[in-house]
């Protein structure tokens, strides 16, 4: 298996990745920038993969520092080797362990935002094999959403984010799981590929123990032609 290294356009940093295993797609791009970072906050990333979303959040905002929770060894070892690439060892810690089990790796309570791009398909829907890296980032192999759902309301404070980028068929079961988490949606964004074609993916906002008040913003359209980025799009990529 060959690794390569790539550059962020906006930030400069590193990342390693593998092609045979999964790299980063345009999914985990939207979802930090959808997702929202204070000063001095804690935020975790659940299902980090190669430390995409970290990286990107720990230049765009001024987070205290992200913790990044991967399931798969070899997928731990190259985000935590890009962070060191990056010397990002302050603000970024990798750790290597399961969602299932967020009770024995971290306190209740301990952040104020949780961010992840999930896997996206049952069982059912995609390849199952539990050693395939490219079936477990995409497939609920290891972990399915209630799973993820719990985890993110286990981890944050009274008033904390939880943000994620899901499809748009499972968002009835998304509100269902996060209203029984306690967590409230409060802001919504679906993303079209184009602008006269059904929404394929969707990022949510929910704050826990909040009141309902959903807030749908303008659609998102990824691109303007075949193969040519929306000037929405190439804003988030160009860090405009």
């Amino acid at each position: 298996m060959s690794q390569r290294i790539d550059t962020l356009k906006r930030s400069g940093y590193k990342i390693i990745q593998e092609k045979e295993r999964f790299c980063f797609g345009i999914d985990a791009v939207l979802i930090a920038n959808f997702a929202k970072a204070n000063r001095g906050e804690e935020v975790f990333d659940l299902g980090t993969g190669t430390g995409i979303i970290p990286l990107l959040m720990s230049y765009d905002t001024k987070a205290r520092h992200f913790t990044a929770l991967e399931v798969q060894e070899q997928s731990a070892e190259m985000a935590r080797q890009s962070v060191e690439m990056n010397n990002l060892q302050e603000r970024i810690s990798i750790v290597h362990g399961d969602v299932c089990n967020i009770k024995d790796l971290f306190d209740s309570r301990v952040c104020e935002v949780v961010v992840t791009n999930p896997p996206y398909m049952t069982g059912e829907q995609g390849k199952t094999s539990p050693n395939d890296a490219r079936s477990i980032a995409r497939t609920e192999v290891l972990c399915n959403l209630r799973d993820v759902v719990g985890a993110a309301s286990y981890l944050l404070k009274p008033c904390g984010r939880f943000y994620m980028i899901h499809r748009p068929n499972r968002l009835s079961e998304i509100f269902s799981l996060c209203k029984e988490f306690k967590m409230e949606p409060k802001r919504m964004q679906l993303i079209y590929p184009y602008v006269n074609k059904a929404a394929t993916m969707v990022m949510i906002e929910a704050r826990k123990d909040a009141r309902p008040d959903l807030i749908v913003e303008e659609p998102l359209i990824v691109y303007s032609e075949p193969g040519v980025y929306s000037e929405q799009v190439q804003r988030i990529y160009d860090g405009n």
